[in-house]
């Protein structure tokens, strides 16, 4: 089972701020970190999770990472959101592991974001142990 990541959506006014960021012919899309991740090798077939209003909402699949010129590196994710059930998750610096059997599931053929509670109602109703 592949490892994942989760990470901030930072400075995504909406989910659709977020979407517009993988709008492209690119077919690929590079994230800039200061450190490769000691478990980058348990990453191949992950991916990377987005969280947005205190909730993981979406997914991209890494493809791997790559040394960038100024010693820092890149995570190179595929130019694609998938969007997931969403499932309460805390703010946090950076990024963080993600084992597989916590990650959310994507959305089905036809699903549509909408068609799930809110991050902040996921969140709120995870506090009390009801989702």
């Amino acid at each position: 089972m592949p490892l994942h990541m989760t990470k901030i959506a930072y400075r995504a006014q909406s989910l659709r701020d977020l979407e517009s960021r993988f709008a492209g012919p690119s077919p690929e899309r590079r994230l800039r970190t200061r450190y490769l991740p000691k478990r980058h090798e348990e990453m191949k077939g992950g991916s990377l999770y987005w969280i947005y209003d205190r909730a993981m909402v979406a997914r991209s699949a890494i493809l791997g990472f790559e040394e960038r010129p100024d010693g820092h590196w890149d995570i190179v994710l595929e130019n694609r959101l998938h969007m997931v059930h969403p499932k309460a998750k805390r703010a946090h610096q950076g990024w963080r592991y993600l084992a597989d059997e916590d990650a959310p599931k994507d959305l089905v053929e036809g699903e549509v974001a909408g068609d799930v509670l809110p991050g902040k109602l996921v969140s709120e109703l995870s506090k009390l142990g009801l989702v």
